[in-house]
């Protein structure tokens, strides 16, 4: 049974993207622990605006797994590289992470995230915080959400300021999915 990953790029003030969508300020010098990640997914979940905005930088970049995309208006669209799914978000995901496999990429974005988090879904939290404030733009997380404690699993440092975080989700034993 694999885990439920939030593994996603950030601004120091909590946002992942421009009001526009634009992701210009993502440092692209190096590989940051990406491919290290990457491996241990053999799926992943996202929602539409995540996916519109992954469409428009051209070839699809994850062909290799199992994607799914959240959505209340596109379940009828064919494409090759994901499912869309218009069903419930929790259960859909319960059951995911129940079947056998590697770990579940959550790529995005907040809303997915939102539910994700109300129902004790998202195991683990991989941060690579930007050095850079946005100001505004697209909110990593949309309160409000339930407390939440975090234990710090690994910190490390980047020489162009990068700074990236892994927390393990501390959920309540009567709240344990």
């Amino acid at each position: 049974m694999g885990q439920l990953i939030l593994y996603i790029a950030t601004s120091l003030d909590g946002y992942v993207a421009r009001s526009s969508g634009a992701v210009d300020w993502l440092f692209t010098d190096q590989d940051y622990g990406y491919e290290d990640f990457y491996v241990t997914c053999d799926r992943l979940i996202m929602g539409r605006n995540t996916y519109e905005q992954i469409q428009s930088w051209g070839d699809y970049p994850y062909p290799d797994k199992q994607g799914f995309v959240f959505s209340r208006t596109i379940q009828q669209e064919q494409d090759e590289n994901v499912t869309f799914v218009g069903v419930d978000l929790a259960s859909f995901v319960k059951n995911l992470k129940s079947q056998y496999g590697k770990h579940i990429w959550l790529v995005g974005g907040a809303a997915i995230a939102k539910t994700c988090l109300e129902n004790n879904l998202i195991d683990k939290f991989i941060l690579s915080i930007h050095p850079i404030i946005l100001g505004e733009g697209i909110p990593l997380f949309l309160p409000p959400l339930p407390t939440l404690n975090l234990k710090l699993e690994n910190s490390q440092a980047f020489d162009t300021g990068l700074v990236q975080l892994t927390y393990q989700a501390l959920y309540s034993c009567s709240h344990l999915h």
